[in-house]
Parts: C-alpha cells; sequence; structure tokens
C-alpha cells in the first residue's frame, strides 16, 4: 500500500461514518505497475519504494492523545501530519508524471519546486538561484557556438536515476551497502529508509548539478565574441576569471563545527573539504594525494588556461548547492523542523563531491593517465558519483538547443528506454523530417571506410556516435564508468516530432515571475476591497502557510494562463511589445476563460485522488466546534468535494456539468477575480497581458 496515511484516514473515517467516504488511494500511473521504461520505473520507485516519506511517529501518537491534527492543508491543522507528507510526496510523484510527458520548462519548473519544499523547506528562498540557470541560457546562451539546455537535463537526469535504482539490483546493492542499510527484501522495512535516503541525496546531487553553468557561459561568451578556436583558448585570446573565491569557499562557523565533529580535522574552505573527502574516496585508487586535488581546486575559478581554457561550471555548482544547504538549515533550525537536518551530514558531502566530479575533474585531473592503467569509475566507489556520470551522458535526447551551430546539429529528440533484467537498452529517435541529413552522413561514412578510413571521419553530432560501427557513444560511457553492473545498448532510429505534448503558445516570461504571479494569484481572493491595499509581505505570508499542494494549485494556474489567454486572443509577457495592453478582462473573455480554469480544477483534483462526495455538508457538527472551520476541515481529511467528477473527464462532459449544474457562485469564484489579478500584476510588477487581432 502507498500512501498508508491516507489509508489510515479512510479506514478512520470509514469506522465513523459508517460507509467509505475517502480518501481514496491515489493510483500509481497506468501501465507503471510493471514498466521498465523510464517513466513507468522512476513513478513507482516514487509511489511504492518511498513509501512513509518524512512520517513522525512522534507527532502521529500526539494527534492520537489529542484527537488534534497539526498537518497542513487548505488551512493549518485540518489534516493528520503524516498525511500531509503523503500529500507531499503524491505531489512530487504528480509532476514528475507532467514533465516525464511533456518535457516542458513550465513543468520543469514545478519539478523543482516539489524537491525544494520537501527537503530544503522553503522555495523562496532559493528561487533567484535555481531560475538563474534556465534564465541564463534561454537569454544568453544564443551568443554561443554551442550550448544545449541544462535545466530540463537536470530533471531527465533525476528521472533516470530513480529508475536506475528502482529496476537494478547491483545498484541497489551497491548504494545501500555503501550507506549501511540492510541488504533487505525489496519491499520490507529497510526498503523504505534507503529510498527516502537516495531520493533526498540523488535528487540534490541530479537536480543541481548543473546550477553553476552561469559561470561556465559567461566565459563562454567572452570566448564566442573572439571566436576562440580550440587551439587559442586560454593562450591568443583574452579570457575571464573569478576572483574573492573566498565569499564562496569559505565554510560557515556552524559547517566548520560540524564538519569537525565529522572528520576529526579543521577545514576552513569547501575546496578544502572535497579535496579531503575525495582523497579518501578515490586517492588510493587512482594515485592522486590530497594537496595535488586542493590546488587543482584552487586553480579552477582563476587559471582556466590550466584546464585547456575551459571554466568547469561543476565547481560552481558544488559551492552554489552548498550554500543553498547552509541556507536551508538556518530556515529548519528556526522552524524547528523535525524531519530535515539542522546540520551537515557526510552524504551532504557526496553530493557536493559527485557534483564536483561530473564534468572535467574526473576525466582530465583524476582518470586521466598515459598507461591506461586506472581503473574504471564503479558504482561502489561513490555510488552517487557513478550515477550522475553514467546519467549525465545518457541524457542527450530532448535538449533544446541554443548555441549557434548546436541550432543545426542532428540531436535525438526522444528515447525509448527498457531497464529490465539489470540491463539498459536505450531507442534514442530523430526526427524523420532530418532523413536527408541522416543518408549524406551514411554515404560520406560508407565513402569514407572504403577510402581505406583515411582523412577525418564524417560526424552528425550524436547520431553518428550512436550509429557508426565503433558505438563511440556506449564506448565513451564504458570508458568513464564500469557498466559491469548494467550493461547498455543503444540504438537509434527515426520518428515523427510531436510538438503538442510541450503545450508551446505565444505567452513567455521570466521563470523568476511565476512564484510571484503565484503569490498574486492566491491573494486574489483576499478579502479585500482594493487591491492596493495587498502588501507583498501578506501575500508572501498567505501564500506560505498553505500546504505544498495548494501551493502547487496555484502555481499550475499561472502554467496554464497561456493556454487561456490563447484562447481569447491574448498573451503575456514581461518584455515591452508594440501591442494593446489588456487593462481589465471582458464579460466575454472571462466566459471563455472560466471554463477552462474548471477544467484545469478538475483534472488536478481527480489526479491528486479527489473524488466527488459531498458528506462534508450535512453531517452534524460537534458542540462547541465552528461549523465552518469543522465542515472545512471534513473536506479535506476525506479528500471528497461537491464539484468533483468521477470517471473519464472529457472536455464536452466538463462544459456540459459547468454549464448545467456549477452554481452560478461557484462560477463566478472562477471568473470575478481575474480582474484583480490582472491589477497585482501591475502593482508588483513581472508580466503584462496583451492582446492581438485576428
Amino acid at each position: 500500500m502507498a500512501y498508508t496515511a491516507i489509508e489510515k484516514m479512510r479506514k478512520k473515517n470509514e469506522q465513523i461514518y459508517g460507509r467509505d467516504v475517502g480518501p481514496m488511494q491515489p493510483a500509481l500511473s497506468a501501465g507503471a505497475a510493471a514498466g521498465f521504461d523510464l517513466k513507468s520505473a522512476a513513478l513507482r520507485f516514487l509511489h511504492e519504494r518511498c513509501e512513509g516519506l518524512f512520517f513522525d511517529r512522534q507527532i502521529e501518537e500526539e494527534e492520537e492523545q489529542t484527537g488534534l491534527y497539526h498537518g497542513v492543508s487548505l488551512a493549518p491543522d485540518q489534516i493528520p501530519y503524516n498525511m500531509q507528507m503523503d500529500i507531499n510526496r503524491l505531489c512530487l510523484e504528480r509532476e514528475l508524471e507532467k514533465f516525464l510527458d511533456s518535457a516542458a520548462t513550465q513543468d520543469t519548473y514545478t519539478v523543482f519546486y516539489c524537491f525544494l519544499e520537501i527537503f530544503f523547506g522553503n522555495y523562496g528562498k532559493f528561487k533567484k538561484r535555481v531560475e538563474l540557470l534556465s534564465e541564463y541560457e534561454s537569454n544568453g546562451s544564443s551568443l554561443l557556438m554551442k550550448h544545449r539546455d541544462h535545466y530540463s537535463h537536470s530533471v531527465f537526469v533525476f528521472a533516470l536515476g530513480l529508475a536506475i535504482y528502482e529496476t537494478n539490483d547491483n545498484f541497489r546493492r551497491a548504494f545501500n551497502s555503501y550507506y549501511h542499510f540492510g541488504q533487505a527484501e525489496d519491499r520490507d522495512q529497510e526498503s523504505p529508509k534507503a529510498a527516502h535516503f537516495f531520493l533526498e541525496y540523488w535528487g540534490m546531487t541530479a537536480l543541481f548539478h548543473d546550477i553553476g553553468y552561469p559561470f561556465e557561459l559567461t566565459f563562454e561568451q567572452v570566448m564566442a565574441f573572439f571566436e576562440a578556436g580550440d587551439d587559442d583558448r586560454g593562450t591568443n585570446t583574452p579570457f575571464i576569471v573569478y576572483k574573492n573565491m573566498r565569499t564562496m569557499t569559505e565554510l560557515s562557523p556552524l559547517a566548520q563545527e560540524c564538519f569537525e565533529k565529522m572528520y576529526g580535522r579543521n577545514f576552513s574552505t569547501i575546496d578544502e573539504l572535497l579535496a579531503f573527502d575525495l582523497t579518501q574516496k578515490l586517492g588510493t585508487s587512482y594515485g592522486f594525494s590530497e594537496e595535488y586535488l586542493l590546488k587543482t581546486l584552487k586553480r579552477k575559478p582563476v587559471m582556466p588556461e590550466s584546464f585547456c581554457g575551459y571554466m568547469d561550471h561543476a565547481y560552481f555548482s558544488s559551492l552554489l548547492l552548498y550554500h543553498m544547504l547552509e541556507t536551508a538549515m538556518e530556515i529548519n533550525t528556526a522552524e524547528g523542523s523535525r524531519t530535515r537536518p539542522h546540520v551537515f551530514q557526510p552524504a551532504h558531502v557526496d553530493a557536493l563531491g559527485a557534483i564536483l566530479l561530473h564534468y572535467d575533474l574526473y576525466t582530465y585531473s583524476i582518470a586521466s593517465g598515459e598507461d591506461g592503467t586506472k581503473p574504471k569509475f564503479s558504482m561502489d566507489m561513490h555510488p552517487l558519483a557513478w550515477l550522475l556520470l553514467l546519467c549525465d551522458e545518457l541524457q542527450c535526447w530532448d535538449r533544446t538547443a541554443y548555441g549557434r551551430n548546436s541550432r543545426k546539429e542532428l540531436h535525438p529528440m526522444a528515447v525509448e528506454f527498457d531497464f529490465s533484467e539489470n540491463r539498459l537498452f536505450a531507442r534514442y529517435l530523430y526526427d524523420e523530417k532530418e532523413q536527408d541529413k541522416i543518408d549524406t552522413y551514411l554515404w560520406a561514412y560508407v565513402a569514407w571506410k572504403q577510402n581505406g578510413r583515411r582523412g577525418i571521419r564524417p560526424k552528425l553530432k550524436a547520431y553518428s556516435e550512436m550509429a557508426n560501427e565503433e558505438k563511440s557513444f556506449v564506448r565513451n560511457i564504458e570508458q568513464l564508468v564500469d557498466t559491469a553492473g548494467i550493461p547498455i545498448t543503444v540504438v537509434c532510429d527515426t520518428a515523427p516530432v510531436n510538438r503538442g505534448i510541450k503545450h508551446i503558445y505565444l505567452s513567455s516570461s521570466s521563470f523568476l515571475h511565476i512564484h510571484d504571479f503565484a503569490l498574486a494569484l492566491n491573494a486574489r481572493y483576499a478579502p479585500t476591497e482594493d487591491e492596493d491595499d495587498v502588501e507583498r509581505s501578506i501575500m508572501e505570508k498567505d501564500f506560505s502557510a498553505l500546504s505544498l499542494e495548494y501551493k502547487l494549485a496555484n502555481i499550475n494556474q499561472v502554467k496554464s494562463f497561456s493556454r487561456y489567454l490563447n484562447e481569447i486572443h491574448c498573451f503575456y509577457t514581461d518584455r515591452q511589445v508594440d501591442f494593446d495592453m489588456l487593462e481589465e478582462f471582458t464579460p466575454e473573455q472571462i466566459q471563455r476563460i472560466a471554463p477552462l480554469e474548471y477544467e484545469r480544477w478538475l483534472r488536478e483534483h481527480q489526479s491528486m485522488g479527489w473524488r466527488s462526495g459531498d458528506l462534508y455538508e450535512y453531517v452534524p457538527v460537534p458542540r462547541d466546534a465552528d461549523e465552518s472551520s469543522f465542515r472545512a476541515a471534513l473536506r479535506e481529511q476525506t479528500r471528497c468535494h461537491k464539484f468533483v467528477l468521477d470517471g473519464e473527464l472529457t472536455k464536452e462532459r466538463i462544459l456540459s456539468h459547468y454549464q448545467e449544474h456549477l452554481p452560478e457562485y461557484e462560477k463566478q469564484i472562477d471568473s470575478q477575480p481575474f480582474n484583480s489579478m490582472l491589477k497585482l500584476m501591475r502593482k508588483f510588477d513581472g508580466v503584462r497581458i496583451y492582446q492581438y487581432y485576428t
């Protein structure tokens, strides 16, 4: 049983009311129970292996003794605490499912949001650091010769790791052994603890392994300006370096104290800490000293000429994640969190070290050697680093090309994985409309072979590495990491493009505004006569008091706005454009938007396990209880709503129900606040809405 606290609430309600009134057990995505594809395996890991994530038995006992709940839903103290933890995990499962279905950038956003809320505690404290990567890539990378997306890429890497842990016995044993979890059967008590641990630290490793890319991109923009070739980098062209690094590398007093207790020696910088830790783990196998590695790390930001003229984003990613963790621990201490760490753990250092290794440090500064005798990186040496090295190479599909040359190259648009039998089979798919490029390459490759392989071997970026006889793509992975525990087979094929799954509309804005937009959407329900009276601090306080489920409800409404506006020939943007700004929605426009919002609300509730029911409206209210609060809490405890529809949700059925059965006051909930939202967005800056005419 995947969501045990939800099921416990269901049984309790059945005892009280004499029938099954909910909440219902959330369903696993269709086909995922036995599937060995990427989506099935990743979702099954979250749904089944992570049972009981962040449960607190002490709080549960307090609730049973007092009869008072401590979990947050639409308001505080409405549901059991562990039920809230179940719903939080369900949120992550559902948002990852959306991403794997669409690979859309906006669905990437909500996966990051869920993870940060669950494991770090407060998305707002980290949003600029995380979202800067997406903003920098979309706005600045077009100046470069080569560059592809790393924002959605990181979520794909995250999902790949979940799928491998779920399906590969060899990796799971290596990981559990490394972190001293018992080698229990898959579904007994030890398994969830290991899965929780893996989810937390693999999530940190995978999702944030590229957040330092803005440092590398800035460096590359200067190189691109001078059109530096491989032979000119750092020698014949100007380049930038990063000074005053002490502000980024210096450990806080709390961190120094933690690491001294952990390792028995004092460290003053992250460089010193990671040089020590990685030398302890890998130094003997690869023949390097702590002194050598520390000198190498210190040169990273200030001497790119020592690294063939490249700036290492992995180094900066590890520094940024350290500071995010430090901030999270301050938040957890201030809020008295009982589930998230208040001090650094050894696995935090492992995540930082894995990120540091994933770019060129391991390949060129640790594993390189003229005699070729150094061992391959195995999963039992450093499981998080091994998995990141592997998944980072595998994830080369569906990555937006930003660079001038990257946009012209042929890259896989999709992939079909089979993780069964502790193996990995990948069928990478290319756009069938690019068949002419493929045929040209294949003829050139045949001619090159017939000519005795003289001259430069023909290339077609990723396709040639996957399709050639040398199988360069797989061979490069096998040279990087030991794949004995997960043999890899790769083939490539062509297929038609389906861009509709990304739901791309004319609207666009900075991702730095989505959170602000969600605050405004939530504030539009505030009981005030004038939107000008709603202060930002109040908006933020009201929003932070919501559970993750209801925060996401606002955010997903933001994400849906581009679709709504498209229906009425409008769009939003954070840039100044030569169109008429929409001052307020007309009644006709609102009538077209409101049913769409009801459809989104229905589908979201059904996905999150809500069902049709009105028990909360008519059961007797206990003596001395506030009727409104009691009925609102009962609705959240049963996860039933009188306006939810069960069964298949077709557009025709939804529209019919909206028009014929939804009361007028409920329709106005979906329509009236839209103009309030426009005023709030003007006040708090961000996006503007414009209209075009057809």
